[in-house]
């Protein structure tokens, strides 16, 4: 905490010494959370400017970092390791996982966002950071759709990735911010998302079940575009009717591989046509 507070001068204030003598931040305050956050990516991952409305998610770096980590691993041992593209499915405000695949890898990256403020966000801190010949942002225009409409002819990815919303509903995400509140041991009756998040980011008609199967059907239709086809899942129970669709689909290979930092635990589902 003393390094990214020297670095940061920001997180200074949130930093206080709990019972057990050790220095940490109140992880139920979001603007701790985004300051603890902004000051890992300046120490660790060399990026200069990071910001974005407080309304916005903020990501917890190490969990996003994990999964980048795995999608090297995964094609390190498909022996693709030259000229790496990656498709960033809902790339969001902070355009995180371009700034860390960018940051740890040197790769390229499509980043795609429903919401034109978030990508105008995201925009300014790729030109903040000068890595405009590394990414490269698309609107997608209909919320429908996953890849469908942002995708053109000559695009040719390594692998996509994507972070689907997990909710069904507002009223699904603030009970599930009111579960994680008191499990911090914090009053949940003013419910403050320590992560924050949009609609956009947080909830999708018929929640992560939906989007995910919308996502497997389209991918089916772009077979070629992209090597290796992923997605983080939260839930544990999607994943073997993700692996029976994608045998109906035609995938040819399907993997779930299990992810997790401290009591969190998800897995990322990766599928491929080719």
């Amino acid at each position: 905490m003393d390094a990214l507070s020297k670095i940061y001068n920001p997180l200074l204030p949130f930093v206080f010494v709990n019972k057990y003598q050790t220095k940490t931040i109140d992880f139920s305050n979001p603007k701790a959370v985004k300051a603890l956050n902004t000051a890992l990516l300046m120490k660790y991952y060399n990026i200069d400017f990071w910001e974005f409305p407080d309304a916005n998610l903020c990501p917890p770096i190490p969990g996003r970092v994990d999964y980048i980590h795995h999608i090297a691993d995964l094609l390190k041992a498909s022996k693709i390791a030259d000229n790496i593209k990656v498709l960033d499915i809902g790339t969001g405000a902070t355009c995180i996982y371009p700034l860390l695949g960018h940051a740890e890898y040197q790769w390229q990256f499509v980043g795609t966002e429903i919401d034109n403020q978030a990508l105008k966000n995201a925009q300014k801190i790729i030109d903040k950071n000068k890595l405009n010949k590394t990414i490269e942002l698309r609107l997608q225009n209909d919320a429908s759709q996953i890849l469908k409409g942002v995708l053109i002819e000559n695009d040719a990815f390594s692998v996509a990735i994507c972070n689907p919303p997990f909710h069904k509903s507002e009223d699904e995400a603030i009970a599930a911010t009111s579960r994680k509140l008191k499990g911090l041991n914090r009053d949940s009756e003013q419910v403050v998302r320590n992560f924050s998040g949009t609609h956009n980011e947080l909830w999708y008609k018929g929640g992560e079940k939906a989007f995910l199967h919308n996502y497997l059907y389209e991918s089916s239709l772009f077979k070629t575009k992209c090597h290796w086809f992923t997605s983080l899942v939260s839930k544990k129970d999607l994943v073997k009717g993700m692996h029976v669709s994608l045998k109906k689909l035609g995938a040819t290979d399907i993997k779930t591989i299990p992810m997790g930092q401290g009591n969190k635990i998800s897995r990322i589902v990766a599928w491929t046509y080719q």
